[in-house]
């Protein structure tokens, strides 16, 4: 079994997908108390450390993991927030080069918001993917979308793969296949149907598209909702109502288009039906649309199992010969 540690593990998104990989988590660290609980409770056998990755010291696992992975915070180069970069204090990648100069990790797997690769950053992207290298690894870094690995929503994000330069790189990103893709309809039409909706197979044909990227919101905000007014358009015409989020689904003889439950979120987001995010809609709303689609995780896990595979094949290729 393969190991891991992850930082910044949020509500176990990128956790879960590498889980299903066949990667074994060593550790997880997570800041926020409440995503500490739902990792906990949907995965009482994970070792969850509840505190600020500043503090946590990497030297105690020192040549003793396989990958070094985390979603470090996006909003430094979001495009919905200010993009302040190396100047907001919500920016992690110092913390991320850190560990894995302490960690010496096999492998280096790192993902953020399509932001980071705008011009306005070319220096900072730059900076790391150099420290990096410099730490003794090879890089890879690529734009990939969710909705080309079975997610029903676009979802851009950078990942950064590195792989230490004493193993064979052969990693390859996974092959996009988004034609394997079902629509929001698709998706969703037996949530939406739960309740005996009338209009259900009528609205999964509307709903013939993908999602716009769905989004979590922060702390600052309001109750949960599906973005500003672009989005909602976008969601309008798949005939969902994306000024807030409902608690069930809609009732046989609604009319208006319905509104996404949490359920319904999570499923967009590509989390399996028994992952729970608690009672309280605008702290799972927000626990959904900031995590990492799992099967995203899954598809690039697959292909960084295989550089180790491929790894240990070689190991036992020169005992053989010695």
């Amino acid at each position: 079994m393969y190991t891991s540690l992850e930082i910044c593990a949020g509500a176990g998104g990128q956790a879960l997908g590498l889980e299903m990989a066949g990667f074994k988590h060593v550790a997880l660290i997570e800041y926020e108390k409440d995503y500490c609980n739902c990792l906990r409770y949907n995965r009482p056998s994970w070792h969850v450390i509840c505190q600020d990755v500043r503090g946590f010291d990497g030297t105690q696992f020192n040549n003793q993991i396989d990958l070094l992975s985390g979603g470090v915070p996006c909003p430094p180069f979001s495009l919905a927030g200010k993009q302040l970069g190396a100047d907001d204090e919500r920016d992690l990648f110092p913390q991320m080069l850190r560990l894995i100069e302490e960690i010496n990790p096999k492998l280096i797997m790192i993902e953020n918001v399509r932001g980071l690769l705008d011009k306005k950053f070319d220096s900072y992207r730059s900076n790391i993917i150099s420290t990096i290298e410099h730490y003794g690894y090879n890089t890879h870094i690529q734009l990939l979308n969710a909705s080309d690995y079975g997610v029903p929503q676009l979802r851009p994000r950078v990942v950064i793969i590195g792989i230490r330069k004493d193993i064979e790189d052969t990693f390859q990103f996974p092959t996009p296949n988004p034609k394997a893709t079902k629509t929001v309809g698709e998706t969703l039409f037996d949530l939406m149907s739960e309740n005996g909706w009338k209009l259900a197979k009528q609205w999964k044909s509307q709903a013939n598209k993908i999602a716009p990227t769905v989004v979590g919101g922060s702390k600052k905000h309001g109750g949960p909702d599906l973005g500003p007014t672009r989005a909602r358009l976008a969601w309008e015409a798949l005939g969902i109502n994306g000024k807030g989020i409902a608690n069930e689904a809609p009732y046989p003889n609604d009319l208006s288009n319905p509104k996404l439950t949490p359920r319904m979120l999570a499923r967009i987001q590509g989390f399996p039906d028994f992952w729970h995010f608690g009672n309280k809609k605008t702290l799972a709303c927000r626990m959904i649309g900031n995590a990492f689609p799992p099967p995203v995780a899954e598809a690039i896990g697959n292909q960084l199992l295989k550089v180790l595979e491929n790894e240990q094949s070689n190991i036992r290729g020169e005992k053989k010969i010695s």
